[in-house]
């Protein structure tokens, strides 16, 4: 006998997205944020350069949609763009008003919000804490949903699949009626029923084997939302940052953009710029250009990786902007006011995901997704810098307006279908586990030498043979074997990293962040179309 819960709202992830979202509902209903681990643990978290917004004298929204069209390659669409950059000023308002600190400076005796710049921005625009501000964000908006008495927070709860009409058996309109997920702490199998799901999971860069993001980004949200029947739309477009630190340690350890926007530049081992080479914008391209170079660098010259060299700075300066970063760099016995930063290109952003519309509503009825896991079209075929937090930020609120215009909680928890407790194997093998850990570190490694940064049809066929045979296995885990966070994990990767293969051999073209050798232009001769899979 499985434990229900019932909810107004419910959500998955305690991102920016998730954590946004959650606080407007609560004004409507009783909601539950559910998280695989640790409310704290999150993409936001980890993010360090900041939010990108229309703040100062010399900017514009028109200016901040032409640099995301520009970054987007053609694929952004417009009038998305153009409402989640008009509504930024007044999400940053919400952010402040929760005790978020951006930096400030003192102009003319005045205090003004300190804007930094990155890639692909044409003036200063980027709002940000030191080089901590996912952190900042994070912290802040965990706190004022733990203070509100309708919030209830259910941490090592890992999310199985989404229940619907379908898999109930109903031949009408497909819905989203909850999830089950299951309890670590009790191996209890716990259904959260709901008829408001918002998915707000982050990204998959635990898909590849190097990756700036933490170990939570296992591309869940995705994976439960195709198997369930929803759209997923521009999964080829996996967006790889530039700078990751090279050290044998701090594998995943971001150096941020806007040590580039503050004065870094790009060097060979030598000292010597390149991104001249590549783009009139230099070490400020946006981050495909950017992440392209390098990788063709370190293939031209032999070397393991590149350098950001922003020993012009004083000290004192560094420490003050990059105080994480700085540190960090110092105790793996690198000092970067007096010598260049080792660096590579890692997997970093998911710009495709679920497909929805700028509210976050999704192809099914009562399921919307917000945030990296979801695909406005904000980021088109290229994310540009610090998009990602004001997106989530915006796009929470905008789901938040549009479900209770069109389907407010009445006040009473839905009990209209009955929800089947869970069923599941009971064996466990402890040799059999050591086959699940080999199928995680083979498919991170598949897709980082066959779908990286620049790919070719036989890399994705030699991808995608491999990923079927995954598959095959881990259902026979899946159904065989007792529920288990690592099993569910591998499960959500195999399929992800499926979607990612399907959809980057679908696009016979390079564009953004999809390059292929063996289509090296951009394909001009028709509009733009987004990559969409749907399960049948």
């Amino acid at each position: 006998m499985s434990t229900t819960r019932e909810f107004d709202f419910l959500v998955i992830g305690s991102g920016i997205a998730g954590l946004s979202f959650a606080l407007q509902a609560a004004k409507h209903g009783s909601v539950a944020v559910v998280t695989k681990r640790d409310a704290v643990e999150s993409n936001t978290a980890w993010a360090q350069g900041g939010i990108s917004c229309v703040t100062g004298p010399d900017d514009s929204f028109d200016l901040h949609v032409a640099d995301t069209l520009d970054a987007g390659a053609g694929l952004c669409k417009e009038d998305v763009v153009r409402a989640i950059v008009s509504d930024g000023p007044a999400r940053i308002a919400d952010l402040m008003r929760l005790g978020v600190d951006f930096d400030t400076h003192q102009n003319d005796g005045m205090e003004e919000i300190d804007l930094g710049k990155e890639g692909g921005h044409s003036t200063r625009r980027i709002l940000h804490a030191r080089d901590t501000t996912g952190r900042e964000i994070a912290e802040k908006l965990l706190a004022a949903a733990r203070a509100e008495p309708t919030i209830a927070f259910f941490e090592n709860h890992y999310a199985i699949d989404l229940i619907t009409k379908r898999k109930l058996g109903f031949v009408t309109e497909d819905q989203c009626l909850g999830i089950y997920a299951l309890a670590e702490d009790s191996g209890e199998i716990i259904s959260f029923r709901s008829d408001r799901v918002i998915l707000c999971t982050g990204g998959c860069g635990k898909v590849y084997l190097y990756t700036t993001n933490p170990g939570v980004a296992t591309g869940d949200g995705v994976a439960m939302a195709w198997r369930a029947g929803a759209a997923i739309a521009d999964m080829e477009f996996i967006q790889f940052h530039p700078t990751c630190l090279y050290h044998h340690k701090l594998r995943s350890f971001l150096i941020s953009e806007a040590v580039r926007g503050e004065g870094g530049v790009l060097v060979d081992k030598h000292g010597n710029p390149f991104m001249q080479n590549y783009d009139r914008r230099e070490s400020l391209a946006p981050r495909d250009i950017v992440a392209r170079a390098i990788d063709h660098e370190i293939k031209r010259t032999g070397g393991p990786c590149v350098y950001v060299d922003i020993t012009g700075k004083p000290r004192k300066f560094l420490q003050d902007r990059f105080p994480y970063i700085y540190q960090t760099c110092l105790d793996a016995g690198i000092d970067m006011a007096t010598e260049a930063i080792p660096v590579v290109p890692a997997a970093h952003y998911q710009c495709g995901g679920i497909q929805t519309d700028v509210n976050g509503r999704t192809s099914m009825r009562g399921l919307y997704a917000v945030g990296e896991v979801a695909c406005t079209g904000l980021h088109g075929a290229n994310r540009l810098a610090s998009n990602s937090l004001l997106e989530g930020a915006v796009v929470a609120h905008r789901a938040c307006a549009d479900i209770v215009t069109h389907d407010p909680p009445d006040g009473a928890s839905p009990r209209e279908y009955d929800i089947p407790a869970w069923v599941s194997g009971d064996v466990q093998d402890l040799d059999e586990l050591v086959v699940i850990y080999h199928n995680w570190d083979e498919i991170r490694r598949l897709m980082w030498d066959y779908v990286s940064i620049v790919r070719t049809d036989k890399r994705l066929k030699r991808a995608a043979t491999r990923l079927t045979n995954l598959r095959r296995e881990v259902q026979e885990f899946y159904w065989n074997f007792k529920i288990t966070a690592d099993l569910l994990e591998l499960r959500n990767l195999v399929d992800t990293a499926s979607l990612i293969v399907d959809s980057a051999a679908s696009r016979k073209e390079s564009r953004g962040l999809h390059y292929t050798l063996d289509y090296p232009a951009t394909d001009d001769s028709r509009p733009p179309q987004d990559t969409v899979l749907q399960r049948t």
